[in-house]
């Protein structure tokens, strides 16, 4: 099981890790051992996940979201094979975190009288200055 909280953690079957060649520098490592990692998490079909959450993931999710639901997150910034496993999943437990926070409803407000009283004033007094710069033909 990875854990993300207290309450909620992913069944390691709910994961699928690939494991393919790092793009990059390297050397000859790169050309031979496959050291980076694709973790593919099916966040739709999820059942270790509220359905809020699973929601919220997939709006937070963006780019490394596919069209069938699936989050797939690349790791190859590690040498090892265990080290980029290891990143590819707390990057995902970090996703669902961020996923976990229900964000505040936005109040609309309006502005005060006062308020409106001050922008057009300013507003006014911008364009005195302006026209206060015309030139004005002169008569002789």
């Amino acid at each position: 099981m990875l854990e993300v909280t207290q309450d909620i953690s992913i069944d390691e079957r709910e994961l699928e890790e690939r494991f393919i060649r790092a793009s990059g520098p390297g050397g000859q490592n790169v050309n031979k051992v496959s050291t980076a990692v694709e973790l593919r998490f099916d966040v739709r079909h999820s059942g270790s996940l509220p359905i809020a959450v699973r929601d919220r993931l997939v709006r937070l999710a963006g780019r490394r979201m596919t069209d069938e639901g699936v989050l797939v997150i690349r790791a190859e910034r590690h040498r090892t094979q265990e080290r980029n496993r290891e990143d590819a999943r707390a990057r995902l437990v970090e996703l669902v975190r961020s996923a976990l926070h229900v964000p505040k409803k936005r109040v609309a407000t309006k502005p005060s009288r006062a308020a409106r009283a001050r922008r057009v004033d300013t507003k006014v007094k911008r364009g005195n200055v302006k026209k206060l710069r015309q030139s004005r033909p002169s008569h002789d």
